[in-house]
């Protein structure tokens, strides 16, 4: 078997690298470059910058997206020959031409960026392209799925979104109320992500979206990223409940619409994927199950990267 292409949507590895002191480049975690390089083709990841009251790195959480900037930062300066930071679908494959893996940077919960619209530009020069809405707190944006979940957008919310659109950036509901989510994909008039999120018809828990939903980002032309948290997965934890998940998004009408989310370094994730090496167990597990290639590849790299080339 070739060694896969993938493009996974989230991992929480550089609050893990700088919580630890460990490095991108080899770690204790579940990605690190050394394993990436060996297990992969090619390989890109979106890197979220996370932290809540309790694992700041500041004293405020604003403060706390600098440090961890600047952490995400000096692990690419220190891996400049192995990973480079990248914007767009283009950016990506320049860098996959070059040899090497690619970073894009994402935000986990807006209050990160005190939730201000006017944040955002700099953001976007960070080369933040992937905002999550709310992490597991009520923010000044949204509910979130577990706190205030009766809570659409705010106001301030709907503002927040069409800005992000202006400056090209992706809105992502994994998080984020259910109400909210309606009040995203009204507003939205780009491709919205579930970075990070499974099925809920398959496994009922509240990070999971319900039919409607994957239909309406299906609809929207965005991505649903698998997640491999335990938690989420449910049923027996294992690769034939992750293609349960798979399957009940392909009978939706969403080969195209679905990729890998892992949320790599922020849960414990099923046995069978202790780390995103592990992610070729998957790959040849469903060519294995008749999978035709096209909508391997497409879950692996390519439904992902169509949204990111987005001009």
């Amino acid at each position: 078997m070739d060694r896969p292409w993938v493009f996974d949507a989230h991992c929480d590895t550089i609050s893990r690298c700088w919580r630890r002191c460990e490095d991108l480049a080899s770690n204790t975690g579940a990605v690190d470059l050394d394993r990436t390089e060996q297990a992969f083709g090619h390989y890109a990841q979106i890197f979220a910058l996370w932290t809540s009251h309790g694992y700041t790195g500041g004293d405020s959480l604003e403060q706390a997206y600098e440090t961890l900037l600047r952490c995400f930062r000096r692990q690419l300066e220190a891996s400049r020959d192995r990973i480079c930071l990248c914007r767009t679908g283009d950016e990506i494959r320049s860098a996959w031409r070059q040899g090497k893996a690619a970073a894009m940077l994402s935000v986990e919960g807006a209050e990160l960026l005190g939730c201000e619209p006017r944040r955002l530009e700099q953001a976007a020069r960070d080369g933040v392209r992937v905002i999550t809405l709310t992490w597991n707190h009520a923010n000044a944006l949204s509910g979130s799925h577990c706190d205030r979940p009766e809570q659409g957008l705010t106001a301030l919310g709907r503002e927040f979104v069409r800005r992000m659109e202006e400056l090209h950036l992706f809105p992502d509901v994994s998080h984020l109320s259910e109400a909210g989510f309606w009040d995203v994909m009204e507003t939205a008039r780009r491709p919205v992500l579930a970075t990070h999120s499974n099925a809920k018809f398959v496994w009922n828990h509240t990070r999971n979206l319900t039919d409607e939903q994957i239909t309406a980002i299906i609809k929207n032309q965005g991505v649903v990223g698998l997640n491999f948290y335990r938690e989420f997965v449910g049923l027996g934890q294992d690769l034939d409940s992750v293609r349960a998940h798979l399957d009940h998004i392909l009978e939706l009408g969403g080969e195209a619409c679905v990729a890998l989310g892992g949320d790599w370094d922020g849960c414990d994730t099923i046995a069978d994927l202790p780390d995103i090496a592990a992610a070729d167990r998957l790959y040849e597990f469903l060519l294995c199950h008749h999978y035709r290639e096209t909508v391997v590849r497409g879950l692996f790299y390519n439904n992902l990267m169509r949204v990111v080339s987005l001009p």
